[in-house]
This record gives structure tokens, sequence and C-alpha cells, in this order.
């Protein structure tokens, strides 16, 4: 059994390990380099291994680091299998058909922008609508949560919840050959235990080797409840100024949990009646109507409310922003109302458009609910930036900037402990998906064992 990194490595994106074991190769995730325009050579270059010679590419979960080079694997030349969840079967298509989207338009940009200059040659996109609508056709068996599918003889896998977004999962490999079983648990991204829509992360008892991300393995989150109380009080105190609160949102579950947080806050008289809502993402709007199509990932009591008909992602007055024309209508509102929309590291989507009608305004909020990677937009502003560039215009930042990390669908240092320490039989630890600061704090607690941090393009005989 060999296992080689292609992606996540001593990073926090483009997610996509390879295990080659019985004469079998077997991706894991196969996920979108993100962060800056730096990253885009990342994106074309090549995967460091065949994508016609892959047999399986078992996918965590829907988020684009994670699912968004599969077009691309499949322009390359990708003939096997995608085995995911059915939730995220779902939401892959909304991820990948939006990014191809995205990728057109930035194409069509740049011509016109190279045209201007004189210079003759046209850029592509990555992969384009009809790539991603292709891929689906590798699409194959679909996983249920703690059952084994068998991927050749002796070969099986098998699918775990992860807590991190609707459908993720950790997933086990196991090989037998020889009389002998060998076994290797790719967490995904682990979720923040005791959320208010998912269950928590469930791993498996035991497994040889375990290849585990560290997003925050250098730090604890604030409470959920303080998260809540922090978010109120940012929301009344920016109306109380006659302001809007802009809240850069992850389309999958980050926004579908803030929708719920903003509910009960109206419920409990903790918001005004009165307070307007937008959720202008087309993505995350379709995502929340996917939820109720998958108890089988919620919680119990988001689960109850879907069966008893009380919708817990209706907040009062929520305006839901489709279409283009919708979104620019929200730019005339000036104050008294949330205003969320994606992306939400601020790299791209309709958040720039609403940053750049109140990020100079001083009665204005921005608020950040989850993870900024270096080098995006989110993180210039989350570390201090007196001015940020939007469209092309130098932008100053004047409103009240929040960061609120309780909110993360990440576990937390102590959440990534608990949940390694619940597989036994560990022989060494894999981290990846991390930067190097937080792998590093992270690899220190995990005395006793080997401990690995892989660069990209190395290689392990296991």
């Amino acid at each position: 059994m060999k296992l080689s990194f292609h992606g996540a490595d001593r990073a926090v994106t483009g997610s996509c390990h390879l295990v080659e074991c019985l004469n079998r190769r077997i991706l894991i995730d196969c996920g979108l380099f993100q962060g800056g325009r730096d990253l885009v050579e990342d994106n074309i270059a090549a995967f460091g291994f065949d994508p016609a010679t892959i047999d399986y590419v078992l996918l965590t979960h829907a988020h684009l680091d994670h699912c968004g080079r599969i077009p691309l694997l499949a322009k390359r030349g990708f003939r096997g299998e995608v085995i995911t969840t059915a939730a995220s079967r779902e939401l892959v298509r909304l991820v990948l058909v939006d990014a191809a989207h995205l990728q057109e338009e930035d194409a069509q940009r740049r011509v016109r922008q190279w045209r201007r200059r004189g210079e003759e040659d046209t850029p592509s996109p990555l992969y384009t609508v009809v790539d991603v609508l292709g891929c689906f056709d590798r699409f194959g068996r679909t996983a249920e949560y703690g059952q084994p599918l068998q991927l050749a003889e002796g070969l099986r896998a098998t699918f775990y919840d992860a807590g991190h977004i609707l459908g993720s999962a950790s997933i086990l490999i196991e090989a037998a050959e020889h009389g002998r079983t060998r076994s290797v648990l790719f967490s995904g991204d682990l979720g923040n235990a005791g959320r208010p829509l998912l269950r928590r992360p469930s791993p498996p008892a035991r497994a040889d080797i375990v290849v585990m991300e560290s997003t925050y393995g250098d730090r604890r989150h604030r409470s959920l409840k303080d998260s809540i109380e922090e978010l109120y009080g940012a929301i009344s105190s920016t109306l109380a100024r006659g302001g809007n609160v802009i809240i850069p949102t992850f389309a999958l579950e980050r926004a579908q949990e803030i929708l719920y947080v903003l509910r009960q806050g109206g419920e409990r008289s903790r918001l005004p009646p009165a307070l307007q809502i937008f959720l202008d993402s087309p993505m995350a709007i379709s995502a929340t109507e996917i939820f109720e199509r998958h108890s089988e990932c919620l919680s119990s009591e988001a689960a109850s409310m879907f069966r008893d008909g009380r919708d817990p992602l209706q907040p009062a007055n929520l305006h839901l922003a489709r279409e283009s024309a919708d979104s620019v209508a929200i730019n005339r509102v000036t104050g008294g109302a949330v205003i969320m929309a994606g992306s939400g590291m601020c790299t791209g989507g309709r958040i720039r458009h609403h940053l750049r009608h109140n990020i100079w305004r001083k009665e204005s909020a921005v608020v950040f609910v989850g993870y900024a990677a270096s080098g995006t937009i989110a993180r210039q502003i989350i570390d201090g930036a007196k001015s940020v560039r939007l469209f092309g215009e130098d932008i100053a930042v004047r409103s009240t900037i929040y960061t609120i990390n309780g909110f993360s669908a990440h576990a937390d240092q102590q959440e990534l402990l608990a949940w390694r320490s619940a597989v036994e039989g560990c022989e060494a630890t894999f981290l990846v998906h991390g930067e190097e600061p937080a792998m590093q704090a992270l690899a220190t607690l995990l005395p006793g064992q080997r401990v690995e941090l892989p660069r990209l393009g190395d290689v392990f005989d296991l």
C-alpha cells in the first residue's frame, strides 16, 4: 500500500491524496486550490499522476477545495467511478456548475482585457459547464454512513459521518492481502461538535494509518453560545448606528447555520422583529432547499422540526435573491439589514459588491464567521487592512469588523485530538489541510506515535 500527497499539504486548499493498493489507484478528493490569483497556475498544473490510471475518486464532501478539480480530472482522461454520499452528490452539482460559470465569466473578462492590450492569445477557463455536466457521468454508487462498499476483491471503503457540512464523510479504506488487512482512514474536514443542524463527527473504532485535517490545530474555538451572543450584539449595535451588517457566507452549511441562528434570535426577541434579512447567493438558496431532503445527516432537533413543518432555516423577513437584478436592488438598502452573500473568503461572488457599497461606511459592519485563507480579501480585512481593492478600485475600510470563529464548521484543536484519540490501533498520523503553524502545534500534542507533515508530491510506503 502506497500513499502520496497531491494537494492541501502544508496548506488548506486543493485536497487530493492517492492510495495505491491491490492493483487499484484510489483518489481521496480532488479539490481546487483557492486563495488568490497566484494559485491559478497550481490549478492548471499537472496532477502529479496520470488521471487515466485512477480507478476511483472517493469524495469526502462538496466544498470546492475538495471537489473542484474533478471536471478537470475527467477532462484529462479519468474514466473511473466517483463515489460519495447522496447529500454530497446533490451539493457537488451546485458547486461545480457555479464554479464553471465563474471560470467562464473570468475567462471572457480576461479575453476582453487582452484584446484591449493587443494580445492575440485567448485565455480559456479551467473547465466549462459542459465539462462539469460530462463529469457527472463518472458518478456511480452512493455511499451510506457505516455501510462498506466493495471496490475490488479484498478492497473496501466505508464512509463515516464527519459532521462538517451536509453529507460530509471520513473514509476508511481497508485492503486485505496474503491474510493481512491494512487500513487507512481519511478524516476529510471534521465538524465542530454540538452544531444545531448537523450531527457530531463519528469516527471508526480503529485504523492503522490516519490522514487528518489540521485547519485549527493551533487554537480553540469560542463557544457557540458566546459566538451567537456576539453576533446578536454586532447586529444590534449596527442597526442602532443605522448601518447594514454584511456577512460573507460560505454557501454550504455556514449560510444555513446563520439562518437558523437568526430565526432563533427573532423568536426569542434577541433581534428586532423588523430586521430585514437578505440571502444573496443562488447556491446557498439551493443548498438550503437540499437540507430538507437529507434528514440522515441532520441533528435530531433539526430533523424533527422539518418533519413537523417548522422550517428551522426560515427566519422572519427573509428575502432570497436568486437573480442578478434582485442582488443589485439590495444595494439601495442603506440600513437596517443583514446581508449574507458568497463567497465566504470574498474571493468572488456577490459579496464583493456589498462590500463595495458598505465597507467604507462607519455605520455599517462586516462580520466574518468562517475561515479566511492567506491571500484572500477576507484575510486582508481581518488582518487590519486600511483599504481593499474591489473591481479595480481601492475602497477604504471604515466599517466595524467582527471575527467570530465559534461558527466554524471545522473542529478546533481539542476536538481534533478527541476525534483522533477515538481511533485505536494507529501506527502513524499524517497531518494535512492546515497552514504549517497549525500543523506543527497539533503534531506536538500527538506524542508516542509517528507523525508526518507531508509536502506536495511526497510518497510513503505503508
